[in-house]
């Protein structure tokens, strides 16, 4: 892959880990979706950025339990799907076809389906 590739991978890697490192603390902006991006970003970008971003705090406290165990926190699936739902929520009030109105509705259905039934919920410790 050509330098300008992958610079651009690095770039795009490092403007989302700046993003999620924001939804950290802004619970509105969620926060696995950017990592996740960046985390592709870097494995296209730069082995060296990729074992920097994956030995970092933000790293290991959002995205490792997801990668190796293919699970999330309750609070990271709704932050997720409300994230989603706004963004979705823009067409369908905008948009005039009854068709894409449809196909926006069975993806946020899809939506729903896939982080129930497919990914874990991490139960925290202590909680009842």
């Amino acid at each position: 892959m050509n330098k300008i590739k992958k610079g651009i991978y690095i770039s795009i890697g490092l403007i989302c880990v700046a993003i999620g490192a924001v939804g950290v603390v802004l619970p509105v902006l969620p926060t696995t979706p950017f990592l996740l991006l960046a985390s592709a970003c870097f494995v296209k970008g730069s082995d060296k950025f990729d074992r920097w971003f994956k030995g970092t705090k933000l790293y290991k406290n959002n995205l490792e339990t997801f990668v190796n165990n293919r699970s999330m926190k309750m609070k990271t699936k709704v932050s997720i799907l409300l994230f989603a739902d706004v963004m979705i929520a823009f067409p369908l009030v905008i948009l005039d076809s009854l068709i894409m109105k449809g196909i926006l509705i069975l993806l946020m259905l899809f939506k729903y389906y896939y982080f129930m039934f497919k990914i874990k919920t991490i139960k925290i410790a202590g909680a009842k």
